[in-house]
């Protein structure tokens, strides 16, 4: 579930019904009536007919034709509805002095970021309802996906309602994309809710500083996209890029301040976004050890090993967890990165022989059959009790988790899974058999990597529309059906591995279409009805 502000139940408010009014004049001319339509309430029931305009004629209309209205189509967003009950009726746009009211003082920030966003005017907690009213309301639904949503277009009003908060935000949105540029939501009844719970992009600020305002902008076009997960990696070999009071010597020069990533995340919050920080450790750490280079991993013959703590001296771990500790503070999502990947004493033939020292603590820790492999485990486990302390949810890449361990990961740790290119790389079903959570960041169709080195190249939205779905977690091809469940979601990631290929307008501009493409496959599992030039269209409309 996204981060947001937990709501309390939504009050009973009683629905007063509005007596439908119209005129139905007779033009001498032409022989053509005024038009009405049909409009029941927001319960669905039939008998409460609703006006599209304020009542000013009688209270039944005088005999004569109706103009007939055809059924509505499904509304056209990004990602699709999944479900439109359709209707006769001329749907409705926002109008300069219509209102935003909202059934529960709860939805207020939801309230006023639509209604600056159509124009109208945000007129806060009110019991009645007008002609052209936009109505926010939570229905109580406990049981629902909170990220549920109902948006109900009859009468010449909406209703946007759903159990929590998140969910009448998202239809908010649908609503946004369907009157963008002077359209028309559609009549009828809309039902939608998201296939995966975590819907993310992820950004190495790294190796390449964003301007704040940049990933302000970001976190705006993902709120309307329907992504609720916003990953950060802000610590890497090249730079650490976040203020930090408990240890100001390793902040690179361009940075973010502390204050601007309040601000990004006060932003997400609004839009029902979590931050998800990531410190990697105990590899891509040179940032950390420049600062530091005692704390530097040395190999048997001396040579200082790119980026990697050794992980057998305590400073080693008491620096990562004051930073894990610090930024606790700082970002209060209930999700948290801890890397783990890449950890290059692993990478030798023999690691027991190439790191004496990590041996030696690996066989004090676990006896004589201890390995390098168990004394890293150990220190994955350890920055996860860390995180937990500060009741979050702590997710590892896969290539941080090791097969024929004596110590094994905790169970509750999350995969992150990017690759099957790592050495002793193990399949998806691996983990997923163990019983775990995954999460899919698969680096064949969901990595923005700038400047393609090694064999990457820049993802593609079609591609992913038409060939990738969440279960497609390793290469193209996907698990079986019954782990499903245990994919929680997936995320585009940008890395920045040749920061200069590309300028910050470049990656905005490169990853527009992949992020449309990704949401869409994470927000509704069927195939896609629209074919890809129509969907590029739709996205082209719509901005």
């Amino acid at each position: 579930m996204s981060q947001h502000r937990r709501r309390a139940p939504a009050r009973t408010v009683e629905r007063r019904r509005v007596a439908a009014a119209a005129v139905a004049g007779v033009l001498a001319v032409a022989g053509l009536g005024v038009g009405l339509w049909a409009a029941s309430g927001d319960d669905g029931d039939p008998g409460d007919r609703s006006a599209g305009a304020a009542a000013t004629g009688p209270a039944e209309p005088t005999p004569g034709p109706t103009r007939s209205y055809p059924l509505s189509k499904a509304p056209r967003t990004i990602p699709a509805v999944r479900d439109h009950t359709p209707a006769r009726g001329p749907g409705w746009r926002p109008e300069r002095g219509n209102r935003v009211v909202v059934a529960d003082a709860d939805l207020a920030d939801e309230g006023r970021l639509v209604a600056s966003e159509l124009g109208m005017s945000y007129a806060g907690e009110k019991d009645d309802v007008r002609a052209g009213d936009l109505r926010l309301a939570l229905n109580g639904d406990e049981g629902a996906n909170p990220e549920s949503y109902t948006m109900t277009v009859r009468g010449g009003r909406v209703t946007v309602s759903g159990p929590d908060d998140a969910g009448v935000f998202y239809g908010t949105r649908t609503l946004k994309q369907e009157v963008h540029d002077g359209g028309t939501a559609p009549e009828g009844v809309v039902r939608d809710e998201p296939a995966k719970p975590r819907r993310g992009f992820m950004l190495d600020i790294a190796r390449k500083h964003f301007a704040a305002d940049w990933i302000e902008d970001r976190v705006r076009e993902l709120g309307d996209l329907k992504f609720n997960e916003l990953g950060l990696h802000f610590s890497d070999d090249q730079s650490f890029r976040i203020e930090s009071d408990s240890h100001p010597e390793i902040v690179s020069g361009d940075h973010l301040t502390k204050a601007q990533v309040k601000k990004i995340v006060a932003l997400a919050t609004e839009r029902h976004i979590t931050v998800v920080p990531e410190i990697d450790s105990p590899g891509h750490l040179g940032a950390v050890i420049a600062a530091h280079p005692g704390l530097q991993l040395r190999n048997v013959n001396g040579v200082p090993t790119r980026g990697a703590l050794d992980i057998s001296k305590s400073g080693a771990a008491d620096i990562v967890d004051d930073l894990l500790n610090e930024y606790a503070g700082l970002f209060p999502g209930n999700q948290w990165h801890l890397g783990a990947d890449e950890y290059l004493a692993l990478t030798a033939s023999d690691p027991e022989s190439a790191y004496p020292q990590l041996a030696a603590a690996a066989r004090e820790a676990h006896g004589s059959g201890g390995t390098v492999a168990d004394l890293a485990t150990d220190w994955l486990n350890d920055r996860a009790g860390t995180v937990r302390t500060h009741d979050r949810t702590p997710r590892a890449w896969n290539d941080g988790f090791f097969a024929g361990t004596s110590v094994k990961a905790d169970e509750n740790l999350q995969v992150a899974y990017w690759t099957g290119k790592e050495i002793g790389a193990r399949q998806p079903v691996e983990y997923l058999s163990a019983g775990r959570k995954v999460l899919n960041y698969n680096d064949e169709y969901l990595y923005y990597v700038l400047g393609e080195p090694q064999t990457f190249v820049y993802p593609t939205g079609e591609r992913i529309y038409q060939q990738w779905t969440p279960r497609v977690l390793r290469g193209s091809t996907a698990v079986p059906a019954r782990y499903d469940d245990q994919i929680l979601g997936g995320s585009l990631a940008v890395w920045c591995d040749l920061a200069n290929s590309q300028t910050q307008e470049q990656v905005a501009s490169g990853i527009r279409m992949p992020l449309r493409a990704t949401v869409q496959k994470l927000w509704d599992p069927g195939r896609p009805q629209l074919s890809w030039a129509a969907f590029k269209s739709l996205a082209d409309r719509l901005g």
